[in-house]
């Protein structure tokens, strides 16, 4: 690894325990309740030496009662030490994990359109299911053992050293040879568990996939196929956690056998040191105690710290995500339009979504407050990104846009999207009830104002006739209703918005005739007066609109009213008689 990759993963790591700085008081006094805890447990050892050497050889009552009071202190001391550090620990590692949270769900709201474009939705529930949890166990679990390993181990060897230097000495060998073999072992367990956890988020982006596209899967008959892809990757998810599971025994077996092997040598040497009155029987038996407790919080303690230093490998993804820079950022003091009248103008706007390939090029456009405008064209000439750069989904990077005279990149996001009502093909719905869909639009809206939003969009007659009417739960992206009663579901937020300007993706196609004609009357009353723009896919739905603006190649080709540009036989025309030549399915895959 060389260095700029080290510093960085160091910066992952430094940034992950940038979050315990909130809670600074609250570690000093976990610290000082850990080494309440650890110094009555060493002094433990002690009290067994003091028996063994001085309470039992002289029949010493009264040192015994004493000792028992101090025994009995001691646990009382330990145990409310121990618990307060239990709250803290707990409570410090909670707070930690609920301010990371937090802030890598805020990074996902403010992150722009174009990473939820470029990533899949499974791809970033898994990083919220593996490198998320990753760093909250290292909150909850890494860093809380670290600390209680490090002082119990400092504190013991000091006990140790008063006892007999010679025998705290034999540790030193038992270190180096377990530094033969442990940390390859450590590395080993560690990189099989970082494995493990790969294949558990790929597993888990397959059952993901498998549950949001069911229903896809059964209509095209590949159940089995999907279900092969998803225990295929259970079955290499389980192969890792078995090799996992084997490193982590052999590691275990291997640290029992270095603490055996320096428990021999302490035993032989102890053994001599007694015989020559170099060490009392109680301070070998309390030397021994302290060997084995401490041999085992330190190999533990290697451990964490190993493990520490794979979890900083996965924290690199996470850190990587929560530096991603924001493609569209809210004005810091953004200007505000008291009326928005709904007057847009669209100056030499030039887009691409990447640096390759520009697909708005120099767009230029005026469209009047109340006017409405259809933007026709072939597929791929920027109809829909159009869509996208008058809510701000993305910057331009060349012209500008303004409403009502004020770039809308001053404005706040507020006031830009809340006056804009967007309808796509695909509507959206949550999977909750009827009534909480539409009040989507308008989340303080009253039951009455729903039901008349309801009715404006001719959805009120299907829903009074379902079982539980508008408290009926629609399932998730509206799986229980039709496609046209989700389009009017969407329409019926609209009514409820009641934004200045209306972006429509020929709201009315997932409709049948009669449903369509309701709509079409619904749209004229709430278009009326308000900036209405429609991308046509149907040519005969547009021939009473006010502007019709021709794109192609990223330009405006031409604008005007349908009759005026189809008695101009140009690219209209064209259009307007592919579609009357061909199948309606053509037509459909054709102009979008």
């Amino acid at each position: 690894m060389n260095d700029t990759k080290k510093r960085y993963v160091w910066k992952s790591y430094v940034w992950t325990l940038s979050y315990l700085k909130s809670y600074k008081k609250e570690i000093v006094f976990l610290i000082c309740f850990i080494l309440v805890t650890t110094s009555v447990e060493n002094v433990i050892p002690k009290l067994v030496q003091i028996l063994i050497d001085k309470v039992i050889p002289n029949q010493n009552l009264n040192l015994f009662v004493v000792l028992l009071l101090i025994l009995f202190v001691s646990y009382i001391v330990m145990y409310i030490a121990k618990a307060s550090s239990n709250i803290l620990e707990r409570s410090i590692s909670e707070k930690t994990s609920r301010d990371l949270e937090y802030s890598i769900f805020l990074k996902l709201r403010q992150l722009g359109f174009s990473y939820y474009e470029e990533n899949p939705s499974g791809q970033t529930l898994s990083l919220f299911n593996t490198e998320v949890a990753t760093v909250l166990d290292l909150y909850r679990t890494h860093l809380p053992s670290m600390i209680n390993h490090l002082l119990f181990v400092v504190i013991s060897v000091v006990y140790m050293l008063s006892i007999n230097l010679y025998l705290t000495m034999i540790m030193i060998p038992c270190l180096l040879i377990y530094y033969i073999l442990g940390p390859y072992l450590e590395r080993k367990t560690a990189n099989a568990f970082m494995k493990v956890s790969q294949k558990r988020m790929v597993f888990g982006q397959k059952i993901y996939e498998s549950l949001s596209g069911i229903r896809d899967f059964r209509a095209f008959g590949v159940e089995l196929w999907n279900n092969s892809k998803s225990v295929r990757a259970f079955e290499d998810y389980s192969k890792d956690l078995k090799v996992g599971m084997i490193w982590a025994n052999i590691r275990g077996s291997y640290r029992r056998l270095v603490s055996y092997l320096g428990a021999v040598a302490i035993f032989y040497v102890g053994h001599q040191f007694i015989q020559h009155q170099i060490i009392t029987t109680g301070g070998f038996v309390a030397f021994i105690l302290l060997y084995f407790t401490a041999m085992m919080r330190l190999t533990f303690l290697v451990t964490s710290i190993t493990e520490q230093k794979n979890i900083i490998y996965q924290i690199e993804a996470l850190y990587h995500f929560y530096n991603k820079s924001i493609d569209v950022v809210e004005p810091s003091s953004p200007l505000k339009i008291e009326q928005v009248k709904g007057e847009l103008r669209f100056h030499n706007v030039h887009f691409g979504y990447n640096q390759d390939e520009t697909i708005i090029k120099g767009f230029d456009l005026y469209v009047k407050p109340g006017e409405k405008v259809a933007f026709v064209g072939t597929s791929g000439n920027g109809k829909s990104t159009l869509f996208k750069l008058i809510g701000r989904f993305y910057d331009v990077t060349e012209g500008n846009i303004t409403l009502d005279g004020v770039p809308i990149n001053k404005l706040s996001f507020k006031q830009l999207r809340s006056s804009i009502g967007y309808v796509f093909q695909d509507t959206y719905l949550f999977g909750g009830t009827i009534k909480e869909n539409i009040r989507f639009g308008f989340p303080d809206a009253t039951d009455e104002q729903i039901i008349e939003a309801a009715k404006a969009a001719y959805a009120h007659e299907f829903i009074d006739k379902l079982p539980k009417k508008y408290e009926t739960i629609v399932g998730e992206r509206g799986i229980n209703l039709s496609g046209g009663q989700r389009q009017r579901i969407s329409i019926a937020r609209l009514f409820l918005k009641k934004p200045s300007i209306l972006l429509l993706d020929e709201a009315t196609s997932a409709l049948d005739n009669t449903s369509e004609n309701m709509i079409k009357m619904a749209l004229e009353k709430i278009t009326m007066n308000k900036t209405t723009i429609v991308i046509a896919h149907r040519l005969s739905t547009i021939i009473n609109f006010d502007k019709i603006v021709v794109i192609h190649d990223g330009k405006v080709a031409e604008v005007g009213t349908y009759d005026g540009l189809f008695k101009r036989k140009g690219h209209l025309y064209a259009l307007v008689k592919g579609q009357r030549n061909q199948p309606r399915e053509e037509v459909l895959n054709g102009i979008s």
